[in-house]
């Protein structure tokens, strides 16, 4: 979900088993429920906010090249507080850690690009800025202008991505003013907005080595919290989807768990949520009664045997959205940052039968269920 893979990776991750340096632990800052009329304020908010435990901005998009041809991407940063003694005086405590994540989804490589990169904070090598969007892990960078306009340079391994993304219409807030429940419980969310209908324009360098002008339309996203999720969890299934009217549509749900072991194809829900922005703008919000996920394809990956449901139909009340991706190979290998695999992938929206949107699909806790 992003809630990005989001949420909890990182607390599931070895970066974080290491054990906390000799002290008090820190005490983090809890999500709670905004009062009536409250919202997150900008552009305070896109800065990161280091008393939570975890933190991501998350990226994805369609791109067009010149000769028509269309590719996904995404782009992560995390930042994740550990449990290490704020009051250590080492310049190395690795109090704050930054993560990044970058994949591109080519259907004619017929798998992803991706890579991924993990740093302690500091010695300006790896940051989070708290007054506006501004992440740097080595090379790779992410910010926000004056302007409001975001630029990445990501020089992944086997790729690359350079890419300025333009707003073109008002931050989009989840839940209640920004407040985003994953759970039955007022502790179990997350902070939460979203930036849908980017702009996007730039170069990429795909598999082939060339480097290729692109445009296209992104999503991003932006979450904190420090709660995790009920231990009956087992993942989620997370989507974010520019619709060609111009609207936007997140859903989510969280997936439960039998004996240990996930649903393969999808489980019990324990909690859902969408929000669809329509053309005129007017936002509905959908709570758990009324979003459903019914997986239509399942893929079984040949590295992992895990099912993932990889064309699905999502239902926000009375709206039906068929999900169908761009190739069935999109799983995301991370073990050597985060600690998890899952699927996150380019996928296009249809709605009555006819092709809406494009969106990014994330499932998560297929391979097994998350330790959170």
């Amino acid at each position: 979900m992003r809630f990005l893979v989001s949420l909890f990776l990182l607390l599931c991750g070895p970066l974080l088993a290491a054990p906390a340096a000799p002290g008090l632990a820190p005490i983090f800052t809890q999500v709670v429920p905004l009062a009536d009329g409250k919202a997150l304020a900008f552009p305070r908010d896109f800065g990161a906010h280091p008393s939570f435990r975890t933190e991501w901005w998350y990226a994805t998009g369609w791109l067009t090249t010149a000769e028509g041809k269309s590719v996904g991407y995404q782009v992560t940063f995390f930042r994740s507080r550990t449990d290490t003694d704020d009051a250590n005086p080492s310049k190395f405590a690795p109090k704050q850690l930054i993560i990044g994540h970058a994949a591109l989804s080519d259907a004619a490589h017929g798998k992803l690009l991706h890579d991924e990169r993990s740093a302690r904070a500091g010695f300006g090598l790896a940051f989070a800025g708290e007054a506006d969007t501004d992440i740097k892990l080595d090379d790779w960078r992410m910010t926000r202008g004056a302007d409001g306009r975001y630029t990445m340079r990501i020089p992944a391994s086997g790729f690359s991505l350079d890419l300025v993304l333009e707003p073109t219409q008002p931050v989009l807030l989840q839940g209640r003013g920004g407040y985003s429940q994953k759970g039955p419980r007022p502790e179990q969310a997350s902070y939460y907005y979203s930036k849908p209908q980017l702009k996007t324009s730039g170069t990429i360098v795909g598999a082939d080595g060339r480097r290729t002008a692109v445009s296209g339309v992104t999503w991003l996203d932006h979450e904190w919290s420090s709660q995790v999720l009920d231990p009956d969890a087992a993942g989620w299934d997370w989507v974010g989807a520019n619709l060609d009217d111009g609207g936007a549509l997140m859903a989510f749900r969280i997936r439960g768990k039998t004996d240990g072991k996930t649903h393969q194809g999808g489980g019990a829900t324990l909690w859902a949520h969408a929000t669809w922005r329509d053309a005129s703008g007017k936002i509905t919000h959908f709570g758990p009664e009324d979003v459903t996920f019914t997986p239509r394809t399942l893929w079984r990956s040949p590295r992992t045997g895990a099912e993932y449901p990889v064309a699905v139909t999502i239902a926000t009340g009375e709206t039906s959205w068929q999900l169908d991706p761009l190739q069935p190979d999109q799983e995301l290998d991370s073990r050597r940052s985060t600690g998890a695999v899952y699927w996150e992938g380019a996928a296009t929206v249809r709605r009555g039968g006819r092709q809406v949107g494009r969106a990014y699909l994330e499932l998560t806790g297929y391979v097994r269920p998350m330790k959170l």
